[in-house]
């Protein structure tokens, strides 16, 4: 999982983050304090940190992701992150012993 999305809705001080989808990694998930929900309405899960995202962008740089871009869509905030494919070939081989 090289790349990822994280986003926020009007407030950024006070999160929740969503981190992920349910194809997303459930390890990350966990270390992210993530749970997944079904918001009303839509017809996919997504995993959501109750952290803010300053909170879930530090966690994730401990993980070796760095921020590769950030925009505004409306009311959320996006940022697309990424893991350097050595890190991420180093984790796959970590899970699979």
């Amino acid at each position: 999982m090289p790349y990822m999305l994280i986003s926020t809705q009007i407030r950024l001080e006070n999160g929740p983050t969503v981190v992920g989808d349910e194809w997303s990694d459930i390890q990350l998930m966990d270390y992210l304090g993530a749970s997944l929900y079904k918001q009303l309405g839509n017809n996919f899960l997504e995993y959501k940190s109750p952290d803010p995202p300053r909170v879930v962008l530090n966690k994730l740089e401990k993980k070796g992701f760095s921020v590769v871009s950030m925009t505004g869509v409306g009311q959320t905030c996006i940022w697309t992150l990424h893991l350097p494919e050595a890190l991420d070939e180093d984790k796959n081989k970590h899970q699979a012993h």
